[in-house]
């Protein structure tokens, strides 16, 4: 199974109907096979506000997540598998090394699109564990050997504005000005080679 790109929904963007709209039409009209990892959102403060504890919350709101995401691009035609990484142990995580079994995903039906959660499962309980998403992106980037990740910018004119998007990025190289202006907290001051999109760019 070749995969053409890794795409990163952060946590600024999954609350967001209408980038979410936006770039589910974009992935609907790629002609490529790709992996759609994600995190969770602004929704996990809401269940928080609910009396549930954070990580308890976190969890619950990264696997809906993934349910509705799934939802939303059967909406715009696209043909989809979700799968939360900690299912069947397709990403285990001790706290620092990140193990994804690819043979698993290698089996899987052929599908375009693969959306992936980063809740992996802890390796010494077997609970599921977020990982964090660069991190894991970068472990599916190397083990899938795709050129570069895929991420969004966090300013909301980025759609509006042509800001020559998409541009080739090293994020070590980023100035903490162009970072707080584009870049998903997550992803500030990692060094990794990124290419910086808007949900239509894309």
């Amino acid at each position: 199974m070749i995969m053409d790109f890794i795409a990163v929904l952060n946590y600024e963007h999954l609350d967001n109907g209408m980038f979410l709209t936006a770039f589910a039409r974009s992935l609907g009209r790629k002609k490529k096979r790709g992996i759609v990892l994600h995190g969770d959102s602004e929704y996990t403060d809401r269940i928080i506000q609910t009396g549930v504890m954070r990580e308890d919350a976190q969890i619950r709101a990264i696997k809906e997540l993934n349910h509705r995401l799934v939802a939303l691009f059967a909406d715009e035609g696209i043909s989809a598998i979700a799968v939360n990484g900690f299912q069947k142990s397709l990403i285990r995580f001790d706290g620092q090394r990140i193990v994804i079994d690819k043979e698993q995903i290698l089996n899987m039906p052929v599908q375009p699109m693969l959306l992936i959660s980063n809740l992996g499962e802890e390796t010494q309980t077997g609970k599921p564990i977020p990982v964090p998403l660069p991190n894991l992106a970068e472990a599916f980037r190397k083990g899938f050997d795709i050129p570069g990740i895929d991420l969004f910018s966090i300013k909301d004119s980025s759609d509006i504005i042509s800001e020559d998007l998409p541009k080739l990025i090293d994020l070590n190289q980023c100035s903490a000005e162009f970072e707080e202006e584009h870049i998903p907290k997550s992803f500030r001051n990692e060094q990794l080679t990124i290419r910086l999109n808007s949900p239509s760019s894309f």
